[in-house]
């Protein structure tokens, strides 16, 4: 058996361990189906059973995929996105693997332009350049009071089957899952040096809207005690974004003020009782924006550790919906 230098799952076979190997990608999934990164011939594993996703600073975040019979961590079953550490012992089914890092991913800061980097011969050279992006955060609402209504295995289900989803809609509007957090995901969207083309904008537009009809129907197929419903951020602007150039597509992930600015958006929703809330430049980027003011209102709402208050549009799935209309 060869050994690997870096990340990878240990699968104990009877002719013993065999590695597979967790580089090369940016995510692997893990499934009875043909389909898979990693086929695993066990009647207990879903076709579609559980996707590992890296991130540009090294972590792996395991997500169910609303697998039958769930999927676990050291026992304990994952029901949101949760991170792996080194010697975590992954259960699917009843195959276990366990989760190796054996080598430290340095961060950023690590390799120095023009300079003398960590004799690690593991490390990928970051840099870092100022980008326009676009920035969509999406969080499930709720979603503490339905952990206390519904039972784990079902709640594994239907939030493996939500992260699974939102992530072919994200993806099949231009963009990928850069993070999961909890109950949210946050997704990039790059743009050209100067300016975000309308077609961008109206692309995170077109996901956000598919993402609440995906979410609001949920329930037609599990048993929850109510509809699922999201809320929405979406902001624009400069931000350095890396590349770590570690797969066969660049992996950007983007740093500062936009990127914060657009978890302050979500989470100002709730405050205006609202679905969607968009940074002002977002909204400068639309097509005929200022002619449609009918369907996202400006409002003023304070910003967690900001210090002037920020301007934001806003409206309801159902403003957005028929603006979408418009253009269509």
């Amino acid at each position: 058996m060869t050994l690997s230098s870096g990340p990878y799952l240990a699968l104990k076979t009877g002719s013993g361990d065999r590695q597979l190997s967790l580089v090369g990608s940016n995510y692997w999934t893990v499934g009875r189906g043909d389909d898979n990164n990693f086929v695993l011939p066990d009647r207990w594993i879903s076709r579609n059973h559980a996707m590992l996703q890296g991130t540009h600073d090294g972590q792996f975040y395991l997500l169910d995929l609303g697998s039958r019979n769930g999927t676990f961590i050291n026992g304990r079953r994952v029901s949101v996105p949760m991170i792996l550490r080194d010697g975590d012992l992954l259960t699917f089914g009843q195959t276990e693997l366990q989760f190796f890092s054996p080598t430290e991913v340095p961060e950023a800061a690590d390799v120095i332009l023009g300079g003398a980097s960590k004799p690690d011969s593991t490390a990928t050279a970051m840099l870092h350049v100022r980008r326009l992006i676009s920035i969509m955060v999406v969080d499930i609402r709720d979603f503490t009071v339905l952990t206390r209504q519904i039972d784990e295995k079902i709640l594994s289900e239907a939030i493996g089957t939500w992260f699974r989803r939102a992530g072919e809609i994200i993806g099949q509007h231009g963009s990928w899952v850069d993070k999961y957090i909890g109950d949210a995901v946050m997704a990039v969207w790059i743009h050209g040096k100067e300016e975000a083309d309308q077609e961008s904008l109206m692309q995170i537009l077109q996901a956000v809207s598919n993402l609440a009809e995906m979410t609001s129907r949920l329930h037609e197929q599990f048993p929850l005690p109510f509809p699922l419903r999201i809320g929405a951020g979406i902001n624009t602007g400069y931000a350095m974004v890396g590349n770590s150039g570690s797969s066969d597509r660049s992996d950007y992930t983007p740093l500062g003020d936009t990127v914060n600015a657009a978890f302050r958006l979500e989470s100002s929703t709730k405050q205006l009782g609202l679905d969607l809330a968009m940074g002002e430049t977002t909204y400068k980027y639309l097509p005929k924006a200022q002619k449609n003011d009918q369907h996202f209102k400006q409002f003023t709402v304070d910003f967690k550790g900001y210090e002037d208050p920020i301007t934001t549009r806003a409206g309801t799935f159902t403003d957005l919906n028929q603006f979408l209309a418009t253009q269509a």
